[in-house]
């Protein structure tokens, strides 16, 4: 009986804590005139630090969707794959409204009076609330399903993009809108657009082909300002395939937050010279910031996956900017020292050495496994110094 309690009251404790994530809102709006029901997750860590922005995500038909994105969306977090971000849900399907709210003519794919209408809520009344309410970061991202997924490409078509991701799932297209987003998407100059489609197999044979042929044509943009990537869930129900989408698509908008992949390494950095490379580490981490609103230290898993080409390239030239680097976001690590030291000794500048190797081993915690390792460090450039140094006492 006991155990029945524990389980019950640690239920009710974790159920509690995430609603307390969740703000719901009645929304007054003068363009609609009448009132709109949004859900708001808040990041736990919202209330930690005044001065952190986030990334605002704006989910439609929220009754479906919003739960689906806001797991997603902590587990990627926790993860560290992308970060936390504010997501507004905007319910749709109390009294249908999304039919009134995506409407559009279908001679010419443009949005109807009631169209506009809740366009110019989502565009001017919801983006002005959540400016002046919450901290947000520049990048937002929009999810849609269905009709509303063929709705928030409005939002990418108009001359300046109100969104810098668009999740579509499954979308209905109007018979212009392909067009239209390949136009827009060959015109981009500014911001980088990310742009995720699906499909799935319980999609009607017509709407199944409009989405293959928008993907066939989007594939064929060369822009590089708009990244692109499409899913089709062929082996899944129409309800495992939203999950799937918003997973993959989260994956595939913030890949700039992950840590550095193989794949990023393979075709981005391998190539750099030691400077370019320690460069594009430091943009990387500008940009995340930037966009983002994290305040987010270069990771130590960044910093080795480049050590190779300081290490390699150029003798060791880069080795002091690397090290000066790492001091600079990790003074309590030896590492920054330790390639300093390094620098200097490859230029035979021993005493310098000596100082930055001592200084990186007096950082290691007493019973730290590395010690003695590090400390041959020091025992090798006193006898350098000293003349006493056997080329082959060097250690594989």
């Amino acid at each position: 009986m006991k155990k029945i309690i524990v389980v019950v009251a640690t239920l009710f404790i974790s159920i509690s804590i995430f609603s307390q994530d969740i703000q719901f809102k009645n929304f007054n709006s003068e363009v609609l005139e009448n009132n709109r029901s949004l859900r708001i997750y808040i990041p736990p860590s919202y209330h930690l630090d005044s001065t952190k922005l986030y990334p605002v995500t704006v989910v439609l038909d929220a009754e479906y969707l919003f739960d689906v994105y806001v797991g997603n969306a902590i587990l990627f977090a926790n993860k560290g794959e992308a970060p936390e971000q504010i997501i507004v849900g905007i319910d749709q399907n109390q009294y249908e409204e999304r039919y009134e709210d995506c409407s559009y003519i279908k001679e010419n794919s443009f949005p109807t009076e009631q169209g506009k209408a809740f366009y110019q809520f989502v565009r001017l009344e919801l983006f002005n609330y959540l400016s002046e309410s919450y901290r947000i970061s520049p990048f937002k991202t929009v999810v849609g399903n269905t009709l509303t997924a063929n709705f928030i490409n409005y939002f990418l078509v108009e001359n300046y993009p109100g969104f810098n991701a668009f999740i579509n799932i499954s979308p209905y297209y109007a018979m212009d809108m392909p067009l239209m987003v390949q136009q827009k998407a060959n015109q981009l100059k500014n911001e980088n657009i990310y742009y995720y489609l699906s499909n799935n197999k319980y999609n009607s044979g017509k709407r199944q082909t409009s989405i293959k042929e928008t993907s066939n044509q989007l594939s064929l943009v060369k822009n590089p300002k708009f990244k692109f990537k499409f899913d089709s869930f062929d082996n899944s129900t129409k309800t495992a395939a939203i999950g799937q989408s918003i997973s993959s698509a989260l994956s595939f908008i913030f890949t700039l937050y992950s840590a550095i992949s193989k794949e990023e390494f393979e075709n981005e950095i391998k190539h750099l010279s030691p400077p370019d490379a320690i460069e594009y580490l430091e943009n990387k981490y500008v940009e995340i910031d930037y966009l983002f609103g994290s305040n987010l230290k270069i990771r130590e898993k960044d910093i080795f996956a480049i050590e190779s080409i300081i290490l390699d390239q150029e003798n060791g030239d880069y080795l002091k900017s690397f090290g000066e680097m790492i001091n600079k976001l990790y003074k309590e690590s030896p590492i920054g020292d330790y390639y300093i030291g390094r620098y200097y000794e490859t230029g035979q500048k021993y005493k310098q050495a000596l100082n930055y190797y001592k200084s990186g081993y007096m950082k290691l915690e007493e019973g730290n496994q590395n010690s003695d390792a590090y400390y041959e460090n020091i025992e090798r450039v006193l006898k350098k110094r000293d003349g006493t140094y056997i080329e082959t006492e060097i250690k594989n």
